[in-house]
């Protein structure tokens, strides 16, 4: 009878612990954003929390607004400035468009005519065969990128006091995460209904993979697409701000990266006789661009995350289609966790075989 009372008393803490759960993200889903890059964050920059906690010993205060304080001036307000400029460029750009200023028929013709034949007829049998169409075409699907971020930035604009808010409790839980985040983290992993060896394991992957993706694919990413950005401005190409950010964007993409945007312009620059900025954009996409992945990352990933690229590529486009931006980290994170859970699981049945046929 105790024991049946017990079990009974189990499942229903369980069960509660389950609803109220949902209830909880029910209740915060509209800071579900905020709350995951002020993680992120308190997690990106715990080293730099540690060191001015060394040098200020016991002074955990005073350490986690200090690093508040850098966060905000090294990362937040230039993000805020440059995001500012790309807004402007772009509806710059999407203003041109409806105006009839970039004429996207005849930059295709220019390069369809310097293409090779067999190019030109492949596009042809591809229903490029009339320039019209053509403009159409290209006309809408840049139309519709580039609107697509005057309506963020104006969505944005309209509901500032949402987003001023979702701002301020960012910022609010990063300085107490960063300050109580040794006595919060251990707390968490022992309350996971899991063993304490997977627990840590699962958890020791979480954080190699944040910070893979944040220091080393981000931060790879950023640094390429300002050197896009400055190459495109090099050669004159009109809003060059807006291509680096598509350059990092693109960046994120294993197998993919940032030739998908300096190609094209290479292209582009071929067929309408910039031999020479065509030639700076290749020197820089191929020497500069692209090597700067091959130095960076090693310098700022400790430690391979163990997913495959064509995975990273999957849940990155995919985490980004599901939640947004959030989806750079969400995505391979989600796509880790599943590899190291099946690990785990795989681990346990085959220690669990060899016990039985040793017992056997």
């Amino acid at each position: 009878m105790t024991i049946a009372r017990h079990r009974v008393e189990n499942g229903g803490l369980i069960l509660f612990l389950g609803l109220i759960t949902i209830g909880l993200t029910l209740v915060v889903s509209s800071f579900i954003g905020a709350l995951l890059w002020a993680m992120l964050a308190a997690l990106l920059f715990q080293p730099l929390f540690q060191r001015l906690l060394r040098r200020w010993p016991g002074r955990r205060t005073m350490a986690a607004a200090l690093t508040l304080l850098i966060i905000t001036v090294a990362v937040v307000i230039p993000a805020i400035i440059i995001a500012s400029m790309v807004v402007e460029q772009a509806a710059g750009v999407y203003t041109q468009i409806r105006s009839g200023q970039i004429n996207f028929a005849l930059y295709f013709r220019q390069v369809h005519d310097a293409l090779p034949f067999r190019l030109q007829h492949a596009l042809d049998s591809a229903g490029f065969d009339s320039f019209e169409r053509a403009q159409a075409r290209l006309s809408q699907s840049v139309s519709n990128s580039v609107s697509m971020i005057a309506r963020q930035a104006f969505s944005i604009g309209a509901n500032a006091a949402a987003f001023l808010l979702a701002f301020g409790v960012g910022l609010y839980v990063t300085y107490f995460l960063l300050r109580d985040g040794e006595r919060i983290g251990p707390a968490v992993v022992r309350a996971l209904p899991l063993e304490s060896g997977v627990a840590k394991r699962l958890t020791d992957k979480f954080v190699s993979v944040v910070r893979a993706t944040i220091k080393g694919s981000g931060v790879v990413a950023l640094v390429q697409g300002a050197l896009g950005a400055v190459t495109f401005w090099i050669v004159g190409l009109p809003a060059a701000l807006l291509w680096g950010l598509l350059m990092a964007i693109a960046a994120l993409l294993p197998a993919v990266g940032p030739a998908i945007i300096w190609v094209p312009v290479t292209v582009y620059l071929l067929a309408t006789g910039a031999i020479w900025q065509a030639v700076v954009v290749v020197a820089s996409g191929v020497l500069v661009i692209g090597l700067a992945d091959n130095i960076l990352r090693p310098i700022l990933v400790g430690r391979d995350t163990g997913i495959p690229d064509w995975l990273v590529l999957v849940t990155t486009l995919g985490g980004i289609n599901l939640v947004g931006l959030s989806g750079i980290v969400v995505g391979p994170l989600a796509g880790a966790l599943f590899i190291t859970g099946w690990q785990i699981l795989t681990e346990q049945r085959q220690a669990s075989a060899a016990l039985a046929h040793v017992d056997g």
